[in-house]
């Protein structure tokens, strides 16, 4: 892998002109550490703050920024709402980073790769851990990718899962991710000897697994020990979209449902598919990039759009994620010129901080959190008559005395108010493009039906909100969201 240094000269200096305010980012862990909900469906501090997790593949930082492209981009994120990073720490044997530093071998003793006086790997990483945590962001760290499983026994892995948890375990922003892209059912053995040695190492941080695209982390580990909450990988293709897979694992048609994982990773018992009695919280950890080719392979495809990643994101948490992942194609592999990319990708990573989507997701975060937050429950009954199907589906949540209703093709469509409290109802509808909000109306409790302000087409997508109308939730002639926490 080669890299034009001219280029990272110049980016340098580019970044050195920009003016950047000091930034005072609000810490998070100063609530205490993350925990599941009592209710089993959220993350929250120990003070009982409510953590909406807004992640970002940043998938080759370690590998591929220097210190000062660390810092610009770490400061972007805070500034763009992004608040865990999802990491590769290792993704080949051997690992190098951009000063040519080694990581690991096929031995996997990092005593060799750690050194005293030297500016390592490894010590790369730990800045790249501190400084997000100077920008109040939490590092979730995937150990090791998919495909390098079988590189490593549970000896090994057991091992690795030690010095991860000797070296991060007193940050206070570690967040861990066993697995990379694969299906849990291999090399199980080595990934259960590493989540072991690290929760044992480390028991105060939280534990996930990275799966396979179109699989979740429920079909292997739910009942694990060590799994604190549950990912699944919706993928980047679109419907009806197979490239001739062998091993399919979801029905015809269903590629862009990401809404449809929250319930496989959802006990029967409580409304959902998974054969277990075990309810952890769900994320979509990875669903389709913004400027990624549909389906990955054919770069001459169409790319999916900020108004796709917008749908994957407000799908998935209204159908019940505790937060969500957005992913951009050049991001996640930190391209530049002089790289081959890989999926087609040619922009510069810090040209794509400029997207529209990457800046649209904060807009999720801002809204779930002006609500209560460990009452939202995915409740598709708010939506009267007959739901409509891929596009036209209309996902709905409510706590006790308000719902959420996202509409991704401006389609007309009618809620039933009466499912949450109160006599009379405040409705808004939102741009989730923009944040921006217009009220509609007090309402009465009873079925009202909604029509748009857009052309029935991709990009029309509203949010309508409703809720008691004695409740300040939204302040009246409020024009935008604003951030709460």
């Amino acid at each position: 892998m080669k890299f034009v240094k001219t280029w990272g000269l110049s980016l340098c200096l580019m970044l050195a002109c920009l003016p950047m305010e000091a930034a005072s980012p609000k810490k998070p862990w100063s609530h205490g550490r993350l925990k599941v909900s009592d209710n089993r469906r959220f993350l929250v501090h120990e003070d009982g703050t409510p953590f909406f997790w807004l992640g970002n593949t940043a998938w080759l930082i370690s590998e591929r920024l220097n210190r000062d492209e660390v810092e610009f981009f770490l400061t972007r994120e805070h500034e763009a709402g992004y608040n865990v990073e999802q990491i590769q720490v290792l993704c080949a044997t051997p690992t190098f980073n951009i000063y040519g530093q080694q990581a690991n071998d096929a031995s996997f003793n990092f005593s060799r790769y750690s050194v005293p006086g030297v500016y390592g790997y490894w010590e790369h990483l730990d800045y790249i851990v501190d400084m997000a945590e100077q920008m109040g962001i939490y590092i979730a760290m995937d150990c090791i990718w998919g495909s390098q499983i079988d590189k490593m026994d549970t000896e090994k892995a057991t091992a690795y899962g030690k010095f991860l948890a000797a070296r991060y375990k007193g940050r206070p922003n570690i967040i861990w991710m066993i697995g990379g892209d694969i299906k849990g059912d291999k090399g199980t053995e080595a990934w259960d000897a590493l989540a072991r040695a690290i929760k044992k190492g480390d028991p105060g941080h939280l534990m996930t697994f990275h799966p396979r695209g179109r699989t979740t982390s429920a079909w292997w580990f739910n009942d694990r020990e060590w799994l604190d909450f549950n990912m699944f990988q919706s993928g980047h293709r679109r419907y009806g979209q197979r490239n001739g897979d062998g091993d399919y694992t979801i029905k015809d048609n269903t590629e862009e449902d990401n809404w449809r994982y929250v319930l496989m990773s959802v006990p029967k018992s409580m409304g959902g598919e998974l054969d277990s009695d075990v309810l952890h919280p769900i994320i979509d950890g990875e669903p389709s990039y913004e400027d990624i080719p549909q389906g990955l392979h054919d770069f001459s495809a169409p790319r999916w759009k900020d108004y796709d990643v917008r749908r994957y994101a407000y799908w998935a948490v209204f159908a019940g994620c505790f937060g969500h992942t957005y992913g951009h194609n050049s991001i996640m592999q930190f391209m530049r010129p002089g790289l081959l990319g890989s999926f087609g990708a040619e922009k510069p990573w810090w040209e794509a901080m400029n997207d529209p989507g990457y800046h649209q997701m904060k807009y999720l975060k801002w809204l779930i959190l002006a609500f209560p937050f460990t009452e939202r429950i995915a409740d598709q009954q708010l939506v009267a008559g007959q739901n409509g199907e891929r596009y036209d589906r209309v996902i709905a949540c409510r706590g006790n005395d308000y719902l959420l209703a996202y509409n991704y093709s401006g389609q007309p469509m009618t809620l039933d108010l009466t499912r949450i409290a109160g006599e009379k109802k405040k409705a808004w509808m939102m741009n989730p493009a923009d944040g921006t909000l217009t009220f509609i109306g007090e309402m009465d409790n009873s079925e009202q039906s909604f029509a748009f302000d857009v052309a029935y087409q991709q990009g029309s997508d509203r949010v309508i909100i409703a809720f008691d109308s004695t409740k300040d939730y939204i302040p009246d002639g409020a024009t935008r969201l604003q951030e709460r926490w």
